[in-house]
């Protein structure tokens, strides 16, 4: 490196002021990750109760013909793609992951011969859906760090519309999967019509984390951060003799649709923060790493440079005293 000392020396100083913005920005997104995963674990109960009481009443009432305008079934012509990115950056490919996830979704339906809408969820997804003037964005969701039931109702009322209207015929969630805190898997996942059985299935018609429930546990193992995932099976059992429906089945049933949907679009949107939040630790981490390792290097030039300088100081000392001894 062909620097000065002083050039150096204000080189290393940045490097360690930037690794100390990175090393602070790792620590928060961990604590992030932590609250994602209390707010996953907060809401498991009821969605385990909710899907447990609807396979039970699903079963009660499979030999009658009811009509639930949620799991209508008709033939495709328009699709609604839920779009899920984050509100930051400095997350690695976290927001370019899903957004190419949905462009491949969306040119996917187009080579199919099918029309398709687009509700953006995110900051970053707005912005891009922004500059593409050739695709139709029907609602533009901006969320406050971490997605309450105020944001999943808010995307629940714009797909429970669109398709119980008839403008569309199919809503897919396309969104960031958490798998590990290096890992987080894009997916397209259909939310609407819903399967009566409780099932969320993807858009080749396979059961996504319906019967199968997985949670991710954040804990720390030799002074490192790991997720520890659990797979519990959903009991499905049947219904107590003992209980009675004061109002008809049928109506109940209708009436737990709604909030599975809820249920399902909550679960998405904390999933997807879990997984930006997680590739933002992983980013912040590589660039701690890279700043340790750039000031290691700068140490060394500088080091080098400061020796040199010091050697020829002592040289032209010495070439000095000579010169004088040779002149008496």
């Amino acid at each position: 490196m062909h620097c000065s000392l002083r050039e150096l020396k204000e080189r290393i100083n940045s490097v360690k002021n930037t690794q100390k913005i990175t090393e602070a920005m790792k620590l928060v997104a961990a604590a992030r990750v932590r609250r994602a995963q209390e707010a996953v674990i907060n809401g498991r109960p009821f969605t385990e109760k909710l899907l447990e009481f609807l396979y039970a009443v699903n079963k009660e009432l499979q030999a009658d013909d009811i009509d639930i305008p949620l799991t209508n079934i008709r033939p495709v012509k328009k699709v609604s793609l839920v779009v899920i990115t984050g509100d930051r950056g400095l997350c690695g490919g976290f927001n370019n992951a899903v957004i190419r996830k949905a462009e491949s979704r969306m040119a996917e339906l187009k080579e199919n011969g099918l029309d398709y809408v687009v509700i953006s969820v995110g900051k970053k997804g707005n912005a891009y859906f922004k500059r593409r003037s050739d695709v139709a964005v029907v609602r533009s969701i901006e969320g406050r760090g971490f997605y309450s039931v105020k944001e999943a109702q808010l995307i629940a009322d714009s797909v429970f519309s669109l398709f119980v209207s008839e403008e569309v015929d199919k809503v897919e969630l396309v969104y960031t999967k958490f798998v590990s805190l290096v890992r987080s898997d894009p997916v397209v996942q259909t939310l609407l019509p819903l399967s009566m059985k409780g099932e969320a299935c993807d858009v080749n018609g396979k059961c996504v984390d319906a019967v199968e429930d997985e949670l991710f546990r954040l804990t720390t193992k030799d002074g490192k951060l790991i997720v520890e995932r659990d797979s519990v099976r959903l009991d499905g059992g049947g219904l107590s003799p003992l209980m009675r429906f004061e109002q008809d089945p049928a109506q109940i049933l209708d009436a737990m649709m709604p909030l599975y949907l809820n249920s399902q679009i909550l679960r998405s949107l904390q999933e997807s923060v879990a997984s930006e939040v997680a590739a933002r630790m992983s980013a912040m981490t590589s660039s701690t790493d890279n700043a340790i390792e750039l000031n290691k290097n700068l140490s060394i030039a500088y080091n080098r440079e400061r020796q040199a300088k010091i050697t020829s100081e002592l040289l032209e000392i010495v070439a000095g005293a000579e010169a004088l001894m040779q002149l008496d």
